[in-house]
């Protein structure tokens, strides 16, 4: 059973824990507006009564314990216009840590319990003020931290990806509904579907599907930011770069050969997307037991990362010894793997010069880190990179892993329908697979759900959200 009682009133803060100029604290439950009731009195020392006032209204007064607790604001909420469906108070208080304890602590007393994370979230799910899909982009919209991540909240948050999703199953059941009327005439031998028509219609769907799985490739990066390794010989001013893209000193630079042993990663919004740039230890043969241990992680992060910046010094490489690095470096890796060949200490050499010699390797860029040349070029090829087609022209975009899971197991379940259809097998198998390529679907916006799938979704909540 799920370990969120609806009937209990519940009490969070809905502002971040610490001391601020003010805090919110949500009660919401079928006693939300009682408890109000016994513990707030008006400016003027009365009494107030919720349940008689208009909802979505705004009421200044004082918090009460024998004494003054504090000074608040409540705005008042009737169910089933609020955020959880329920009656709801939302208490706006000083921001002193004391003084939110002592609201809740108060709360508490009067018959109110403390939420649990998710848990108002989860009301509003329950209570069909949201679907599965929508309550999961509160959470990427609180966690959202660059424009496009917020974009993508916003237009999921809204409903745009469950009306597509409702599309998708509101055809499917059409099929199926037809494919079970003809299981219960099977004796008359009555075809209600047209097996070409039905093909091509689920042949339609999939591409569908197939736009959207494809979409979470730019959905996680968006999410999670784009990994981007920055590999190179030692010397090659790889943390140089770093701290240039970042405006600040985060790495260690020296002109000692093998300074950095480990990974450093540190996080830039470029264009609204988040990168994860992770500096490396220098791509070497050596002796040294810990710089070895340094070049074989530098090793793991490339074969983990999509973009690698292989950042080569000017003076030291040469045409023909770039393009054996580069080689070396593709060997064994995935053909999608990007790899943008920088030439890095321009500033001390003739860049038409320099321009001349690696034009037999047309994608290489030089820069010099240290004094910031080109640096913004550097910045608009990783930017190339990112297919933000879907993005831009407003298709959907998913950015949920079990979106995506779901998704792919639809599509597993109609191409099971197709090959059914070609091999002319019964309609009871095909009927089958429909019926869990619904079941997918329905997962997704929480038509088909179970009490670990929503205790593991809300439970990943922040408390008072």
């Amino acid at each position: 059973m799920l370990k969120f009682n609806q009937d209990d009133t519940i009490v969070a803060l809905a502002t971040p824990p610490g001391s601020g100029a003010i805090a919110v604290v949500r009660l919401s439950g079928k006693n939300a507006l009682p408890i109000g009731n016994k513990v707030f009195v008006s400016s003027k020392g009365q009494s107030v009564d919720f349940t008689k006032r208009r909802t979505h209204s705004v009421i200044f007064g004082k918090l009460m314990d024998q004494e003054i607790v504090d000074e608040v604001l409540v705005a008042n909420f009737k169910g089933p216009h609020s955020y959880t469906g329920e009656d709801t108070l939302e208490i706006s208080c000083h921001g002193s840590t004391y003084v939110q304890q002592r609201v809740l602590d108060l709360l508490v007393r009067f018959g109110a319990r403390l939420a649990e994370p998710g848990e108002f979230t989860l009301r509003a799910f329950l209570n069909s003020k949201l679907d599965l899909s929508q309550a999961e982009a509160v959470a990427d919209l609180i966690a959202s931290d660059n424009a496009a991540s917020h974009q993508v909240a916003i237009r999921q948050l809204r409903g745009g990806f469950s009306s597509l999703i409702k599309e998708l199953r509101g055809e499917l059941i059409q099929f199926a509904a037809l494919i079970e009327l003809e299981l219960d005439f099977a004796e008359e031998d009555v075809e209600f579907a047209n097996r070409n028509q039905l093909s091509a219609s689920v042949h339609r769907l999939r591409e569908k599907l197939k736009n959207l799985i494809d979409s979470f490739e730019l959905g996680n990066v968006l999410r999670n930011g784009l990994p981007v390794v920055i590999a190179g010989k030692p010397n090659a001013g790889k943390s140089t770069l770093l701290n240039a893209l970042l405006n600040e000193e985060r790495a260690i630079v020296s002109d000692i050969a093998g300074t950095t042993r480990d990974t450093i990663e540190e996080e830039i919004n470029l264009g609204g997307i988040k990168f994860r740039f992770i500096d490396t230890a220098g791509l070497r043969e050596t002796t040294d037991a810990i710089e070895r241990i340094g070049v074989e992680r530098t090793m793991e992060k490339i074969r983990q990362s999509p973009v690698v910046i292989y950042l080569f010094d000017v003076h030291e490489t040469s045409a023909g010894d770039l393009k054996a690095s580069l080689q070396e470096l593709r060997q064994g890796l995935d053909p999608s793997f990007i790899v943008l060949p920088v030439g890095n200490k321009i500033d001390h050499h003739d860049e038409a010069e320099l321009t001349h010699e690696f034009s037999s390797l047309p994608d290489v860029l030089l820069i010099s880190a240290k004094e910031g040349i080109h640096l913004d070029q550097l910045r608009d090829s990783l930017l190339k990179h990112i297919n933000k087609g879907n993005l831009l022209s407003g298709d959907t975009v998913v950015t949920n892993a079990r979106h995506a899971a779901a998704l792919r197991k639809t599509d597993e379940s109609l191409e099971k329908v197709l090959e059914g259809l070609q091999a002319g097998i019964t309609n009871d198998f095909i009927a089958g697979d429909l019926r869990y390529a619904l079941y997918h679907l329905g997962c997704i916006t929480g038509e088909i759900s179970n009490e670990d799938l929503l205790e593991n979704i809300f439970s990943k909540f922040c408390i008072g959200k």
